[in-house]
């Protein structure tokens, strides 16, 4: 009789659907003792409806595991990253205070490099925003192209041209740093 209202009603697309048929097998064994034969139906078309009830049941409720629920080979890299990753926190933490420890002693070297006053100027106004990072309340590019002209008394373009230089020279320190040569 599962069989059949497997096939009927074409419950065979749900996954492991052998080892649901001997669930519901034991599932009706369990109620035999709530049919009432003095009701008039009949014990087949009774356990008929029920078992068809419980094979419905058993897709809906795998349908809303489905809604919440992903299966770790598929989940895209980013969230699984996020969210399963077993990355330490105090680690991450570590790192960052040494790359910002490294990367001050990488501008530090900079300042024994020819540079214009404009360009000292912004050096400057660079290591004092790093000394200060956790005092700063806002990190966005607007604010601190404020702060740089506030603490060097130059125009936003003037900081730019100090920036592009210490820019390239950056890039090659994260470079170094991605590699694992610092």
């Amino acid at each position: 009789m599962v069989d059949k209202i497997v096939f009927s009603f074409k419950f065979t697309t749900l996954p492991n659907i052998d080892h649901l048929r001997d669930e519901c097998k034991v599932w009706l064994i369990t109620i035999l003792d709530k049919f009432d034969p003095t009701k008039g139906r009949k014990a087949f078309s009774y356990f008929s409806v029920v078992t068809k009830n419980w094979f419905i049941a058993q897709t809906k409720k795998r349908a809303r595991r489905r809604k919440t629920e992903v299966e770790l080979s598929e989940m895209s890299k980013e969230v699984e990253l996020q969210y399963v990753s077993d990355t330490n926190p105090y680690e991450e933490e570590r790192e960052a205070r040494e790359f910002i420890k490294v990367l001050r002693l990488e501008i530090d070297s900079w300042e024994h490099e020819s540079m214009k006053p404009s360009e000292e100027k912004v050096l400057n106004a660079v290591r004092m925003l790093l000394d200060e990072a956790d005092n700063i309340e806002i990190f966005n590019k607007k604010a601190i192209y404020l702060y740089m002209r506030e603490i060097t008394g130059l125009n936003t373009k003037q900081v730019v041209n100090g920036l592009t230089g210490m820019r390239a020279k950056y890039k090659l320190f994260r470079a170094e740093w991605d590699k694992g040569d610092l």
